[in-house]
């Protein structure tokens, strides 16, 4: 494990929040807890904290000693100084006198003492952090260090690794008794440079950020070096094993599947990624990994995450699709029998009653394709995903010189069951198009733009599709909610399949596909060229024909509905003068559009239009709104906004009438005018 502490970006950190006030002490703390955090072996997504002892001034000038440790919600990678609220360290300490002290006491008690009342909850081994008597400490989940004390005699391989510079702790569940134990431990040996808690992670102090930094490099290293040279196991996979170009294929089902579960009449989707390397490959094709992949979670922080342990399926047969299906099907039943008997058994130790959490699972290995890791958004499916991969990596090397074990079940369910725990996960009511993955082509153009932000503030993963792929990549990092771009030249078939093959693999299928693009040939009907004629069907028709195919097939393998939005223009309707090669083919779309709301509304796909017309563009210079305005006899202003309401249509509008067609979800062949009153353009 590389030491990156640098004196030099520490004295820059030190200098740079001295000019917002923030002491030196909290400066380095900030520093070197980011070190931590951004070395994925030893933290993940939010894993892990830090704390420093230091002093505060009150406005009446009075200095007041305090602790400083990672509050609720912050990741070491990138914290803040606000991210390490100060409490009062006196009062904490007298806690120690107390011979017990329950959960919900103790985290009001700490709000009692935060210096900020505004400040997050501070961590819930906060105690820990103020009983040891260190100026600086920190707490990791080291996979190496996990990877020793998870064995049938993890505190021996430990004592054997360290001798006497690493204090050893049993396992207890976070908290004030934790705290004492770790503290009674740490006072038995006083030189000792830090704690290992079992099946937990490893505690460093020291009296400078770079001390306490440097010793947990110099243990995980040491861990790292023993793994390494003790390293007896061969590893056996099955080599010959490789579906990974049935991926595409196999996700939306897996999708499918576990959005329906066991209510299949109240199904909730997941959003899925998929992973396959080297490491994953290792692990997912192992002849014993039917074995090792379900002995549980490699730290209790963990489970509530990612589950205690994975679904294995089998990989598909020859594409026989509806088998797998079956197969996944029942996999999963069974996953969430074996769940619920878990949670029953556990349920009747407890003195109150528990409400049991959903049972679906959030890992799936299949041999020979590898990972696939679900969650609400696409972020939280890749956090599962790189916990899983950790979870690999520490549980191999475990295997290599002995055997992986992990907490019992009774102490794991305490920790998925915690009220403290479970805090660590959103509460916040989902919006509209949460879990839900919104394709928008032509979203380079300011309407495609609109419609991606406006999908986007309601909650839904956005895929921008065009052959503009810089531009839709700019439009991606503007988007506060998750967005991925993707070139694509919808012309052409092929190109359109493989970017729905990568939809797939990044977030599990398509829900909501929004036909945008277009481009407004002109040329008198009669005289204008056949070649004209074919560009302008081209992207105006057949385009949307390879789009709205491909989409069609993935929503048939997830078997929950679907909604394609089509953007037919007035052209359809009300075809203008020297309009025909574009007017004519948004036609021949309106008229796709009805017949996918005839074929598909069998298995619950929904096809709807937007007819809009006039929509001010900021692509449009005004040379072009000019010519636009001319061709119709009228002035710039009369064209704007020469309809019933005297108002000028924008491209938000546009995307609001799309948001009210995917939200209708009792209403399917629909057509919605947005033009502000154009009476020739409405449906008769």
């Amino acid at each position: 494990m590389k030491n990156c502490f640098s004196e030099c970006d520490a004295k820059a950190l030190v200098a740079f929040y001295q000019q917002q006030n923030i002491n030196e002490d909290i400066a380095l703390r900030v520093y070197t807890s980011r070190l931590l955090g951004r070395e994925p072996r030893l933290a993940l997504h939010g894993g892990g904290n830090t704390s420093v002892k230091t002093t505060v001034v009150n406005l009446l000038g009075e200095v007041t000693e305090v602790i400083c440790v990672k509050g609720s919600g912050w990741d070491l990678a990138s914290i803040e100084p606000e991210g390490l609220p100060a409490l009062k360290l006196a009062p904490l300490l007298r806690l120690r006198q107390l011979t017990e002290l329950s959960d919900e006491a103790m985290v009001t008690f700490q709000r009692g003492q935060l210096v900020n009342p505004y400040a997050p909850n501070p961590s819930i081994e906060t105690l820990l952090h103020a009983f040891l008597p260190h100026k600086f400490i920190d707490h990791t989940h080291a996979n190496a260090i996990l990877s020793l004390t998870n064995q049938p005699d993890g505190a021996a391989v430990v004592r054997h690794v360290f001798q006497d510079t690493l204090g050893i702790v049993t396992y207890i569940k976070p908290g004030f008794d934790l705290a004492q134990l770790a503290v009674t431990v740490y006072e038995q040996n006083p030189t000792v440079q830090g704690l290992v808690l079992l099946h937990h992670g490893l505690f460093t102090f020291g009296e400078t950020a770079e001390e306490s930094y440097s010793r947990t490099m110099d243990a995980v290293t040491r861990a790292e070096t023993y793994i390494r040279q003790h390293s007896k196991k061969q590893h056996v996979i099955h080599t010959s094993m490789n579906f990974e170009s049935q991926v595409p294929d196999v996700i939306p089902i897996l999708r499918g599947v576990c959005a329906l579960g066991l209510k299949p009449k109240q199904f909730q989707r997941m959003i899925l990624c998929h992973r396959n390397n080297e490491l994953i490959r290792r692990y997912v094709n192992g002849k014993a990994v039917a074995r090792y992949s379900q002995v549980g979670v490699i730290t209790p922080d963990h489970i509530i995450r990612t589950k205690n342990f994975p679904l294995i399926l089998q990989p598909p047969i020859d594409a026989q699709w509806d088998v797998f299906r079956q197969q996944a099907i029942e996999a999963v039943a069974q996953y969430q029998q074996r769940y619920h008997d878990y949670f029953e058994r556990q349920q009747q130790k407890e003195a109150e009653s528990k409400k049991e959490l959903d049972s679906m699972p959030r890992i799936i290995l299949i041999p020979g394709m590898g990972l696939f890791a679900l969650g609400k958004t696409s972020s939280e499916a890749n956090s599962h995903a790189d916990i899983a991969e950790h979870t690999m990596e520490t549980i191999l090397d475990a295997e290599s010189m002995g055997t992986y074990t992990a907490l019992d079940e009774a102490n794991l369910f305490a920790i998925e069951y915690w009220s403290l725990e479970q805090a660590k996960l959103s509460k916040q009511a989902e919006k509209p198009f949460s879990r839900q993955v919104v394709v928008i082509t032509g979203s380079a153009g300011t309407i495609g733009a609109a419609t991606a932000k406006a999908f986007a503030h309601l909650g839904a993963e956005i895929v921008l599709l065009d052959i503009r792929y810089d531009v839709c990549l700019e439009i991606a990092k503007s988007i506060s909610a998750h967005a991925i771009a993707i070139g694509c030249d919808i012309t052409h078939p092929e190109s359109v399949r493989n970017a729905f093959r990568k939809i797939a693999s990044a977030l599990g299928g398509v829900d909501i596909v929004i036909f945008n693009a277009g481009s407004a040939f002109q040329g008198k009907i009669g005289e204008v060229s056949e070649a004209v004629l074919r560009q302008s069907f081209e992207i105006n028709f057949f385009a949307h024909q390879w789009v709205a195919q491909q989409a069609i097939d993935i929503m048939k393998k997830q078997r929950t509905g679907g909604s394609l939005l089509f953007n037919v223009s007035k052209q359809a309707i009300n075809p203008g003068p020297d309009f025909g090669p574009y007017g004519i083919a948004k036609a021949a779309t309106l008229a796709l559009m009805r017949q996918y709301a005839i074929d598909h509304a069998d298995i619950g796909i929904r096809a709807n239009a937007v007819n809009a017309d006039r929509v001010r563009s900021g692509l449009l210079t005004e040379k072009v709104i000019s010519e636009r305005a001319k061709a119709r006899g009228m002035t710039v202003e009369t064209y704007l906004c020469g309809n019933l309401l005297g108002l000028e249509v924008s491209a938000e509008d546009v995307a609001q009438a799309f948001v009210h067609q995917a939200l209708a979800h009792k209403t399917t062949a629909a057509i919605t005018t947005v033009d502000g009153g154009n009476i020739a353009a409405a449906v008769r």
